[in-house]
């Protein structure tokens, strides 16, 4: 074989291992009823078959979107009447286009344009509509974790989509960038009010109603003994190595996550002003 053939062949076979190893992972799954998961990577949307047609919440990317449109034709053969923004930031909002929904609903706190995408529904606190046999309930958190974060949940399934403000035993992620915690304890608060049985987060595994307390009384626990160590006049480096929060240690991202969840938290009580 020639040398330049010999080149273009390694490097042909180095670009499919690249492709390979770059392949999201993807899968499709019941929750309840006429509820499901889509998952690429480490999102979640949430898909709702309808008598009249397929809702979707949160489209995650243009490639994402895409993969689950083609899913959707092919286990439902259903057009997508209607698609839900749980917030707008870009790694759950983007794509959209591609599954070219009869509809968009947001909050109102949502940018005008969304990746695109012009909603088509805006509201405030609270809406409740009812598409094909199924009700959708889209409550808005509050500011905390993104200035436009809403809850959907699914009847009769009693199924709840949360995505960001927490996970079923899973920490919050890194070290809680561009939020104020304190705003995101309250959306955990609110959540905690709603009526739902399942819950299905943007990111990990399934719960129940519960987690969402645990998820509030763990960033409640980290706000306490952040606060402690700060006023002491322990160094945020000396915080990161003795708040070790062990009775979470099983929770997903513990490992990755535990010394960043510190860190923000004292960036946060100290831009606050509550800490020294």
């Amino acid at each position: 074989m020639r040398l330049p053939l010999l080149i273009a062949a390694i490097l042909s076979l180095g670009l499919a291992a690249t492709a390979s190893a770059q392949e999201a992972k993807r899968s499709f799954t019941k929750v309840r009823g006429d509820v499901y998961r889509f998952q690429n990577n480490f999102h979640y949307s949430l898909v709702v078959k309808t008598e009249v047609g397929i809702v979707v919440v949160d489209p995650i990317n243009a490639e994402a979107a895409a993969a689950l449109k083609k899913e959707i034709s092919i286990r439902f053969n259903q057009p997508i009447i209607a698609l839900i923004y749980s917030h707008s930031d870009g790694d759950h909002a983007s794509g959209g286009k591609a599954l070219d929904a009869a509809m968009a609903i947001t909050h109102e706190n949502a940018p005008a344009d969304i990746d695109g995408i012009v909603p088509d529904i805006r509201f405030s606190e609270r809406m409740e509509t009812h598409l094909g046999g199924k009700t959708f309930e889209l409550t808005y958190l509050g500011e905390g974790h993104a200035k436009d974060l809403i809850a959907v949940v699914v009847r009769p399934e009693n199924v709840a989509f949360i995505v960001d403000a927490a996970s079923p035993k899973r920490l919050p992620f890194r070290d809680f960038p561009r939020s104020d915690v304190g705003g995101w304890i309250d959306q955990v608060k609110v959540i905690e009010t709603l009526e739902f049985e399942v819950f299905a987060p943007g990111h990990g595994n399934l719960g129940v109603k519960s987690d969402a307390t645990d998820a509030r009384v763990y960033m409640e626990e980290l706000r306490d003994q952040v606060l402690a160590g700060l006023n002491a006049g322990k160094s945020v480096e000396e915080l990161s190595a003795s708040v070790t929060m062990d009775k979470y240690k099983d929770w997903g991202s513990y490992d990755s996550w535990r010394a960043l969840n510190v860190q923000g938290m004292a960036r946060w009580l100290k831009e606050s002003g509550q800490a020294k």
